[in-house]
């Protein structure tokens, strides 16, 4: 992911043409690495977001949206206090490293202006946000810390000088002449793209490569002049953000030949990066917060598995019921040719049509009649034995079914999704209930997605249980549209539409196929039917419906239609 100086360099341009001057109005902090800035300027709101994620951190206008935390984190407190209703006056970059300042001017408590900057170091796992005082450099605060125990070069705590991270000695792109760039080259060493990658400061390891293959095999001029073209094209800020979809996704501020796959241009930087990061922050962090789930679900489904083949062991032991009747009447009608002490019987098996001999194995101990009653015992055993099995065999397969589709919903749950698939567990006895709970606070109504169709018809989503109960069974009316993938794990999603269009019949059967266990499947079947004809048996498991009068589409998921309706 090629968040490296050059597209730090279009970022800051990009950021500070749309928010200079802009009135800072609102700061939250949705994670213990994420800030959320909003600005109204030029006539809108833009809110910009800032991640130190160690593996997706960034910096760009998005326009999705966060939960936030119900107190607000301290790092955030201290960012209203100092900057709250101040106005950015600038944004730039440091040299052409990955470092992006934004300077404020804002009011203090006694009314006196001063001057702050937040600064934002996009570094992998040494990513950071640090509020800096202008005057003295001091670091009023960052949402990391950093003691000299852990970083000897420098330290990041309140109350220390701000001091750049070690420079790496290599040279600024933009101050370097074509010929110098060329004379640094060592054409006999090899590996140009690995020198170019130490030579040249904020150049990520995607840029030396394209650089060094559109120069392949050329001499030194050929270097200069494809080092000229490239940074004249980036000094007048001459960009094509493209997002390169294949093998591995990347994104870059142009398109680059020597990368694969299909390309998708964006008129923004910010577009581009909102885009290629939406959603895997929040995967991240879910995934983080209900690991113990997903283990639990899962380990609970094998359980179920070994359960199902132990009944299955059983069920293939009492399709033997009818032999050991058939041997129990035979016993008896040769009774008379049978003594206590044998230890076989050989008898003309009546229901053979050959009307062949059997041998039947007897206990010596036992007389004729009780070896006879002891193959009755066992008839009637396994019959009762089977009815029970058929019985939890059927139920099994539905505790193995309910659970594949709770793996569903957590694995592709947003965040405010986990805590109602942890309160359902609770509720149906598969996890403890909490032992401390508020009195009269009333619980939250559950929250399906809301979709817009191209049409503008509303379409609703439940990503899991509860709001797929609350959708369907309480929300919906009963003209509404009803759509669930058929046979396949996945969301209730209802079309606010007695008789939607065919356009946007499609799109929502695409949204059912995308929130299922055959997102990257094509040709997904998707039932659709009215609401009147959607029922919940009794005492059936939270989300589970019966339908009739169903239709039937087959479709194909597409990402980019669920980002576009969920933006739209």
């Amino acid at each position: 992911m090629a968040f490296d100086g050059i597209v730090t360099r279009a970022m800051a341009k990009e950021l500070h043409d749309t928010l200079a001057t802009g009135r800072l109005s609102k700061i939250y902090q949705p994670t213990d690495t994420e800030i959320v800035l909003t600005f109204r300027s030029q006539g809108k709101n833009h809110a910009l977001v800032l991640s130190a994620h160690p593996s997706y951190a960034r910096v760009h206008i998005t326009n999705d949206t966060y939960q936030n935390p119900q107190n607000p984190p301290m790092f955030c407190m201290l960012l209203r206090k100092h900057l709250a209703g101040g106005f950015l006056e600038k944004v730039e970059q440091f040299e052409n490293e990955r470092i992006i300042q934004l300077s404020f001017i804002s009011k203090d408590e006694l009314g006196d202006t001063t001057s702050k900057r937040i600064i934002m170091e996009v570094m992998g796992k040494h990513s950071n946000i640090m509020l800096v005082d202008n005057e003295t450099d001091m670091i009023i605060d960052s949402i990391k810390h950093i003691s000299s125990s852990v970083n000897r070069h420098r330290t990041i705590l309140p109350g220390q000088t701000y001091k750049m991270p070690p420079s790496q000695e290599k040279l600024n792109p933009f101050n370097l002449d074509p010929a110098e760039f060329s004379r640094k080259l060592d054409f006999n060493a090899g590996k140009i793209n690995k020198q170019i990658l130490n030579l040249l400061q904020g150049v990520s390891p995607v840029l030396a490569n394209e650089l060094a293959e559109q120069a392949y095999m050329g001499d030194k001029e050929k270097y200069a002049a494809v080092f000229v073209s490239f940074i004249n094209k980036l000094k007048q800020d001459d960009y094509e953000p493209t997002y390169f979809r294949g093998k591995k996704e990347d994104f870059y501020v142009m398109d680059l030949a020597s990368i694969e796959g299909t390309r998708e241009h964006y008129d923004s930087m910010s577009e581009l990066i909102d885009s290629f990061y939406s959603g895997k922050a929040e995967r991240d962090r879910v995934k983080q917060q209900a690991g113990d789930l997903i283990r639990f679900l899962k380990n609970e489904r094998e359980k179920n598995i070994r359960k199902l083949t132990i009944h299955e062991n059983t069920l293939k032991k009492a399709e033997k019921a009818d032999i050991y009747q058939r041997q129990g009447e035979l016993l008896t009608a040769h009774m008379h040719q049978i003594k206590q002490g044998d230890t076989e019987a050989v008898v003309i098996d009546y229901y053979d049509p050959e009307q062949q001999q059997l041998t039947i194995t007897l206990n010596p101990h036992k007389t004729p009649s009780e070896n006879a009653q002891s193959y009755f015992k066992q008839y009637n055993k396994l019959k009762k034995s089977r009815t029970m099995v058929e019985l939890e065999l059927e139920k099994t397969n539905a505790e193995i079914d309910y659970l594949d589709q709770l793996i569903q919903q957590v694995e592709g749950a947003r965040e405010q999704d986990v805590e109602e698939i942890r309160e359902e567990l609770r509720e149906q006895g598969y996890l403890k209930a909490k032992t401390q709970q508020k009195k009269n606070k009333k619980p939250n109504l559950p929250e399906p997605e809301i979709y817009t169709a191209t049409d503008g018809t509303t379409i609703l989503v439940g990503h899991n249980n509860k709001q797929n109960e609350y959708l369907t069974m309480k929300l919906a009316n009963k003209q509404d549209t009803w759509l669930h993938t058929k046979d396949i794990p996945g969301s209730h999603v209802v079309i606010r539409s007695a008789e939607p269009s065919e356009e946007t019949l499609e799109e929502a059967a695409k949204l059912a196929a995308w929130f299922s266990k055959s997102r990257l499947s094509s040709s997904v079947p998707v039932d659709y039917t009215k609401i009147r004809h959607v029922k919940k048996p009794n005492g059936a498991k939270p989300g589970f419906v019966t339908y009739d009068q169903q239709k039937t589409l087959y479709v194909t998921p597409e990402e980019s239609l669920v980002k576009r309706l969920a933006n739209k």
